[in-house]
């Protein structure tokens, strides 16, 4: 089971990306995943969750701005955030299962920086 992050980088405020997650030796749509991030200096923050049923959640900082999707074909899960803004900045991870917290222990991230 892997999971590799990527598409992050350096943004305006206000601006958009869309971040990847490829996933390999499980079926995506077959898991809750994730998308979580952690800021300079604090602690794991959970960001969004897709169901196997599509469904899917939000925490109210990134509500309304950012959309979690997930493409069966290609087993890949997607962030698109919109109307970044400097505390959007964050090392940007996707786990799978309800245990949210739990990253792979490869898991490297992707990171995101919001700056003018």
């Amino acid at each position: 089971v892997q999971l590799v992050e990527s598409g992050g980088g350096l943004v305006q405020p206000g601006g958009s990306l869309r971040l990847a997650c490829t996933s390999s030796g499980f079926t995506l749509s077959s898991w809750i995943m994730n998308w979580v991030r952690q800021a300079p200096g604090k602690g794991l923050e959970w960001v969004s969750s897709i169901h196997n049923s599509g469904g899917t959640n939000y925490a109210n900082s990134v509500k309304g701005r950012f959309t979690i999707s997930r493409d069966n074909a290609k087993n890949t899960l997607y962030l698109t955030m919109n109307s970044l803004q400097p505390e959007d900045t964050a090392v940007y991870y996707c786990t799978r299962g309800l245990d949210w917290q739990v990253l792979d222990p490869r898991a490297r991230g992707t990171q995101v920086t919001v700056s003018s």
